[in-house]
């Protein structure tokens, strides 16, 4: 939704100020000029880029129309989660886990946490260390490099994405400048044409330049910079899992596990002691 609305301000504003100055709006459509300029951007972005990360860039694109799904409802979720967690080893011994560590799309545990439950990298980022734990690894420092060079691997593979569409918007307004002077060229080769004809050539031309500006600072950038958003609302869901299970790890309670966890949550999203005291008053770890 907000995606859409900025989307709507950007074209309003444009083209509203445009037909407030008396623009005349038939002469911005030149297709010709947008498959030069949207035709070689996808070229070069396909040749600039492996086949996973355009599969992955193609994919972002339907994460930024859905928008962020890491709110304070999933962070008391994810926290409710970790304490039902750590409650079962407290209560019933590290040997309990297996059933859901081994079988998670089956866990009722994970299931009763569908924000988590649906989250793949994260289930299987929980299941892999408390593997880990559960054969007799439990070298909190070895276990949190593990963790940084896994999470930092993964940050690497979605700053591809980013990066990739950052670059789409920094070349877009050359390929404008490439089509403007392609129209140019042909407006030459029709010199002898009256001034009226000769306007809207040039017009036509300047349109080039015109797109390639506009969607590159309208939409590629922006949308490079709302996807960054995303992944690092995504990359604190993981650092309070890190977090969470390194507390545990090292002997924490689940009370004091779960608080390490979401003091590494923003400030903005970390919900409250009292909200999270609330939330799991009444979880078990049955």
């Amino acid at each position: 939704m907000r995606l859409l609305v900025g989307i709507l301000i950007v074209v309003g504003s444009v083209m509203g100020g445009y037909a407030g100055v008396g623009g005349h709006f038939q002469v911005l459509w030149q297709p010709f000029e947008f498959i030069i300029i949207l035709g070689a951007a996808i070229g070069a972005f396909v040749i600039g880029n492996t086949g996973p990360v355009i599969k992955g860039t193609l994919s972002a694109l339907g994460t930024l129309f859905k928008g962020p799904k890491y709110n304070k409802a999933a962070y008391v979720e994810l926290l409710g989660m970790q304490f039902t967690l750590f409650k079962l080893v407290q209560s019933k011994g590290i040997l309990a886990l297996e059933q859901h560590i081994e079988n998670p799309r089956e866990s009722a545990l994970f299931n009763r946490f569908p924000t988590f439950a649906n989250n793949h990298h994260a289930v299987e980022f929980v299941c892999d260390y408390l593997r880990m734990v559960t054969l007799g690894s439990n070298n909190v420092h070895e276990m949190e490099a593990l963790m940084d060079e896994e999470l930092e691997t993964h940050h690497q593979e979605q700053h591809r994405i980013v990066s990739a569409m950052q670059a789409l918007a920094d070349g877009t307004p050359a390929l404008g400048i490439v089509a403007a002077v392609l129209g140019v060229i042909h407006t030459m080769g029709a010199i002898s044409e009256p001034p009226e004809v000769l306007g809207h050539m040039i017009g036509g031309a300047l349109v080039g330049t015109f797109f390639g500006v506009f969607v590159a600072y309208g939409f590629f950038a922006p949308f490079a910079q709302s996807l960054n958003n995303i992944y690092q609302a995504e990359a604190k869901y993981f650092l309070s899992l890190k977090v969470g299970l390194l507390a545990h790890i090292s002997g924490q309670v689940p009370v004091m596990a779960i608080e390490f966890a979401r003091k590494a949550l923003l400030s903005e999203d970390r919900p409250t002691f009292a909200e999270v005291d609330e939330a799991t008053a009444n979880l078990s770890a049955a």
